[in-house]
């Protein structure tokens, strides 16, 4: 008797768990100390050596925390690269999208981001689902960056194909046409 009634409180001394929430998507973001370093560059091009040197020490933040099994941490490195790259990609915007730096530009961050995609798959593989979603987003969201960095280069200089132009009346019958 004793020992029923120290199961049931046992029982129900325990919080019930119920199905896991997935863990929340990564805060992006770029921390001050990383701020003030973009801030001094003094030309685009310094800034986008520096933006992709913070953001590579981020991913390999996130590669060495991954393998730990830390992955709270190494998705915190997750957000702080993609804010990272999300900053270049505004500040790009910026700029005169004609000129040759900027297109320069673009193709200096579609090198420095290429690489990405595969170490972002490699950790994705090594986490646990709730955790993997994220990686999957960040691997999309480098493709888009990739994508909108190539198409800087056909902007202006590809030719549409266009509308189909609509079929011309039909011809009269050989009948219908009366000659003078």
């Amino acid at each position: 008797m004793i020992a029923a009634c120290g199961l049931v409180t046992c029982a129900l001394g325990q919080p019930a768990q119920g199905p896991r929430l997935p863990a929340p998507p990564p805060m992006r973001f770029v921390s001050r100390t990383e701020r003030s370093q973009l801030d001094a560059a003094k030309d685009p091009k310094s800034r986008l050596r520096s933006t992709i040197k913070l953001a590579e020490d981020r991913l390999v933040r996130a590669e060495s925390l991954t393998t730990q099994k830390a992955f709270e941490e190494a998705s915190i490195e997750l957000g702080g690269y993609l804010g990272l790259i999300g900053d270049l990609r505004a500040f790009i915007l910026t700029l005169e999208r004609d000129k040759g730096s900027t297109r320069d530009m673009y193709k200096h961050l579609e090198i420095g981001v290429r690489l990405h995609i595969s170490r972002l798959a490699v950790m994705r593989r090594s986490t646990p689902a709730s955790y993997a979603v994220h990686f999957k987003d960040a691997e999309d969201y480098i493709k888009d960056t990739r994508a909108e960095a190539l198409d800087s280069f056909y902007g202006h200089s590809v030719l549409r194909e266009s509308a189909p132009e609509k079929s011309p009346a039909p011809k009269a019958s050989p009948d219908a046409i009366k000659r003078p």
